[in-house]
């Protein structure tokens, strides 16, 4: 194996960290019921409204994961 090949191998796998850490910190869309049964009582005003830190957070998990299929796909055209 070349130095190039560790070198992709080593961003692969701290894009596929990023990924599972940033994907674990992200709230679930969908919180009806887990809302119904905890008491969380969502306002006409606030319902559908994200921080500014979660809508980055998804962002740069969506240009992280494309940059990842990518990468993976060029990885497997280089090393076969």
């Amino acid at each position: 194996m070349t130095a190039i090949e560790y070198i992709f191998g080593g961003v692969l796998l701290a894009m596929a960290l990023f990924l599972v850490v940033a994907v674990m910190m992200q709230t679930g869309k969908d919180k009806k019921l887990s809302g119904a049964i905890g008491g969380g009582a969502d306002t006409f005003f606030s319902k559908g409204k994200a921080t500014r830190s979660e809508k980055i957070l998804a962002k740069l998990t969506t240009v992280v994961s494309i940059l990842f299929v990518i990468s993976v796909i060029v990885m497997y055209i280089v090393v076969s």
